[in-house]
C-alpha cells in the first residue's frame, strides 16, 4: 500500500517536470513543433509527450496545423502567456473572489435593507395616516361648520379605505383555489420580494456540467472520437473558440488530437470508453441553455409589491414636499389650521426633537422617496439586461441547433427553410442575422458552394463537411471496438 502511494507521488512530480521540459522546448521553437520534435528535444517518452502537449496548447492558447505529411503541428501565435498561472492571473482571480465575496455581503445587507424599508415604511405610513384620521375626527367632531362636516366625511371614507386596504394585505390566503397551487407560489414573503427585485437563480448555473456530460456521452457512443464540427454543435462557438475549448477538454479528459489518412483532425478520448454501462446514443443531441425569467412570482404578487412601493413613494413625496412648502409649525394654532397629516406628525415630533422639519424631510421624505425609486429602478434595469442576455442565449442555442442540422445534412441547404428553429429558446429576434452568422461560422471550416434556385434563394452545400462525415465514419469503424471492453472481472477486493 505504501509502495503504491509513493509511486503515485513520484509519478506526479515526474509529470510536472516533464511538463516544464515540454513548455521550455515549445518556447524555443517559433515555427511550431510536432510530437517528434518535442520527443527529440526532451528525450521524454512518446506517450508522455502525447499526454501533455494538449495541456500546453490549452494553457498557452496553441493552434493546431496539419502538415502535408499528415502530422499535427502545435503552433503558439500568441506567445506563452499562461491562462492559469502567473501574478496577473493570481491578481485577477483574487480580485474576482474578493468581488464575489463583496457582492454577496452587500447583496445580503441590501436585501435586509429592502425588507425593512419596503414593509417598515409601509406600516409606518399606514399607522401615521390612520392615527391622523382618528386625531382629525376627534378634533373636528365638535365643529358644526360646513367645512368641518365635509372634512369629517372625507376622513370617514379615508378611514374605511385604509382599513379595507390593510385587511386585504394581511388576511390569510387559504381556501380551495389556493390549495392546489404550485408550491413555488406559497414562498415566504421575503423570497417573493427578492424575486421581484433581483430575479431568480441563474437557470444555467449547471450549464458547464450539462454540456460536458452531453459531449462525453456523444464521444463514448462514437468510439471515443469527436470532430471540430461536431464539437461546435455542442458549444455553439466559432471554429477558433471551439478549437481552444476542445483542447482544454482534451487536457481535462486525457484526449489527444490525431490526423486521419485523409488529413482531417480528430480528437480521441480512448480512456473515456472504459465504462461498465453502454451508451446507445450516437446522434448529435446538444443541450439547450434555459432562458432567464424575470420572476417566478404570480403577477398578482408582484402587483402588490408595486402597490406597496407606490404607497411609500406617495407618502415620501408628500412629506418631502410639505417639509419645504409648509414651513415650521411651532404653535398649536398653526398645527390645527395646517395640512392634517404633516401638521400632526410635525406637532408630535417637536415634543421630542428640536428639528421636526429636518427629521420629516430626511426620515419620512427623502429616504423613502429615493428607496421607492430604487425599488422600481433595479427590476426595470434587470428586465432590459435579462432581455439582452436572453437574446444571446437564443443566438447560441440557435447556432448549436443549426450546426447540428448542417452536420447531419450538409448539402443543398436552403437557409431560410432549413435553419428555422421551432423552440422559442432557439429563436433569436433577428433570425436572418443569426442565419448569416451560422453560415459564416461553419464556413470557416468548410467553404460552401453557393447556387441560386428558381425562387432566387441562395442554396449552400458544404461538400467538405460531407467528405469529413465519410472520413469520420471510416475512421471510427477502423477503431478496435475491443478497446472499450472491460472484460471479465479478474480480481475482487471483497473476496
Amino acid at each position: 500500500m505504501y509502495l503504491k502511494y509513493d509511486f503515485v507521488i513520484i509519478r506526479t512530480v515526474n509529470n510536472s517536470d516533464s511538463y516544464k521540459k515540454i513548455v521550455n522546448s515549445l518556447k524555443r521553437r517559433k515555427k511550431g513543433s510536432t510530437v517528434a520534435d518535442i520527443c527529440a528535444a526532451t528525450a521524454l517518452p512518446l506517450s508522455t509527450v502525447r499526454e501533455l502537449l494538449p495541456k500546453a496548447a490549452d494553457e498557452y492558447r496553441g493552434r493546431l496545423q496539419v502538415t502535408q505529411s499528415g502530422e499535427i503541428l502545435y503552433h503558439f501565435p500568441d506567445g506563452f502567456k499562461s491562462r492559469y498561472r502567473g501574478f496577473g492571473v493570481w491578481l485577477k482571480r483574487t480580485a474576482q473572489m474578493s468581488a464575489a465575496f463583496l457582492r454577496l455581503s452587500l447583496s445580503f445587507l441590501f436585501k435586509v435593507w429592502i425588507m425593512v424599508m419596503l414593509i417598515g415604511y409601509f406600516v409606518l405610513f399606514l399607522a401615521l395616516a390612520l392615527a391622523s384620521v382618528f386625531i382629525s375626527i376627534a378634533s373636528k367632531s365638535s365643529s358644526s361648520g360646513r367645512r368641518g362636516g365635509s372634512f369629517f366625511g372625507f376622513n370617514i371614507i379615508d378611514l374605511l379605505i385604509r382599513i379595507w386596504f390593510y385587511s386585504e394585505m394581511t388576511k390569510p390566503r387559504y381556501g380551495n383555489r389556493n390549495v392546489t397551487r404550485n408550491k413555488k407560489y406559497s414562498r415566504p414573503m421575503y423570497k417573493a420580494v427578492f424575486s421581484f427585485v433581483f430575479g431568480e437563480e441563474d437557470p444555467n448555473k449547471d450549464w458547464q456540467e450539462r454540456q460536458s456530460r452531453a459531449i462525453i456521452a456523444y464521444i463514448q457512443a462514437n468510439r471515443g472520437v469527436i470532430s471540430l464540427a461536431e464539437y461546435m454543435a455542442f458549444s455553439g462557438e466559432s471554429s477558433i473558440e471551439a478549437e481552444q475549448t476542445l483542447l482544454a477538454f482534451c487536457s481535462k479528459y486525457a484526449g489527444s488530437p490525431e490526423v486521419t489518412e485523409e488529413g482531417t483532425i480528430v480528437y480521441r478520448f480512448d480512456e473515456l470508453l472504459l465504462r461498465a454501462d453502454k451508451i446507445n446514443l450516437k446522434e448529435l443531441s446538444p443541450p439547450i441553455k434555459r432562458l432567464k425569467k424575470f420572476s417566478d412570482n404570480l403577477k398578482k404578487t408582484n402587483g402588490w409589491f408595486i402597490a406597496i412601493n407606490a404607497v411609500n413613494l406617495f407618502f415620501g413625496s408628500y412629506f418631502l414636499y410639505q417639509s419645504f412648502a409648509a414651513g415650521p409649525l411651532l404653535t398649536e394654532i398653526q398645527y390645527k389650521t395646517a395640512s392634517s397629516l404633516y401638521s400632526h406628525t410635525h406637532y408630535y415630533l417637536q415634543m421630542i426633537t428640536s428639528d421636526p422639519s429636518g427629521i420629516i424631510r430626511t426620515v419620512l421624505g427623502l429616504t423613502p422617496f429615493l428607496f421607492s425609486l430604487l425599488f422600481w429602478l433595479i427590476p426595470a434595469v434587470r428586465y432590459f439586461m435579462e432581455k439582452k442576455e436572453n437574446e444571446k442565449i437564443k443566438l447560441v442555442n440557435f447556432k448549436r441547433f443549426s450546426f447540428g442540422k448542417i452536420w447531419t445534412s450538409p448539402l443543398k441547404i436552403d437557409a431560410e427553410k432549413f435553419l428555422s428553429a421551432q423552440n422559442g429558446e432557439c429563436m433569436p429576434e433577428n433570425i436572418k442575422e443569426a442565419r448569416d452568422r451560422v453560415i459564416k461560422d461553419i464556413g470557416a471550416i468548410s467553404v460552401p458552394e453557393i447556387e441560386q434556385n428558381e425562387e432566387g434563394k441562395m442554396i449552400y452545400s458544404f461538400n467538405e463537411l460531407e467528405n469529413e462525415k465519410h472520413i469520420l465514419e471510416k475512421y471510427r469503424t477502423e477503431i478496435d471496438s475491443g478497446q472499450s471492453q472491460l472484460g471479465k472481472t479478474v480480481f475482487d477486493s471483497g473476496e
